[in-house]
């Protein structure tokens, strides 16, 4: 692990990524952040397996039942999943800046990129619920309405759409609100200075998670709201 060599600052209480050691059955800290990123991306791998049984029952119901879909997306607002596509965008570059700013002992860019990419984490599941799953629920509970199946439009097999859409969206969601409560650990840890240019090892393994939740989206925005 190549590391940028820390800032020189005043003097005081040595910074407490400078006294980090690694644990006890690593030889060194460089061999530890190698088996992190290696530990994550194995964890990452499996996440895409999730999300690609998500994909492939989507493929094959869209097949089938190509009117049904056509329906379902057409209740969607392009614009609000637009606007969640640029809020988690940002929030990937600021999680990007912040692993660059620990490397160069930044401490201040650090914490501030982090937090953003918390609030931007924070505004889309905002955006989520008040200007799409409130809205659908709320008119799922209409008589005659289900949870599934809002707002029926006649094809019978239009639940399978929002099975699909719930399931994509909820699951992913899920996976946002798990990001910003790690990204907010790391955050809290940052302002007491455990990372800097000789161990940044949580903020690295985080942003590639973060990263992944962005990269599910990219491919969910499309596939949900721009049919047709």
């Amino acid at each position: 692990m190549s590391t940028i060599p820390a800032q020189s600052g005043s003097s005081g209480d040595t910074p407490l990524w400078k006294k980090y050691q690694a644990a006890n059955h690593f030889r060194s800290k460089e061999e530890e952040f190698d088996a992190c990123k290696l530990g994550m991306w194995l964890f990452l791998t499996t996440e895409v397996l999730l999300f690609a049984g998500i994909f492939v029952g989507y493929a094959i119901f869209r097949m089938l039942y190509p009117q049904a879909w056509a329906n379902g997306s057409s209740y969607l607002d392009w614009r609000w999943g637009g606007l969640n596509t640029v809020v988690l965008l940002v929030s990937s570059y600021t999680m990007a800046v912040s692993i660059h700013h620990a490397q160069l002992n930044n401490q201040s860019a650090l914490r501030r990129n982090l937090l953003i990419t918390v609030l931007c984490g924070a505004a889309f599941i905002a955006i989520k619920l008040t200007f799409e799953y409130i809205p659908k629920w709320s008119a799922g509970k209409a008589p005659g309405g289900s949870f599934f199946n809002y707002p029926f439009a006649g094809d019978p097999h239009e639940p399978l759409w929002w099975g699909i859409y719930y399931c994509g969206t909820g699951i992913h969601a899920l996976h946002v609100v798990i990001g910003m409560s790690l990204i907010f650990w790391v955050y809290l840890k940052a302002r007491k200075g455990h990372y800097g240019p000789d161990h940044y090892t949580g903020v690295e393994v985080v942003g590639l998670y973060w990263h992944l939740v962005d990269l599910i989206w990219i491919f969910l925005f499309p596939l949900l709201y721009l049919i047709g």
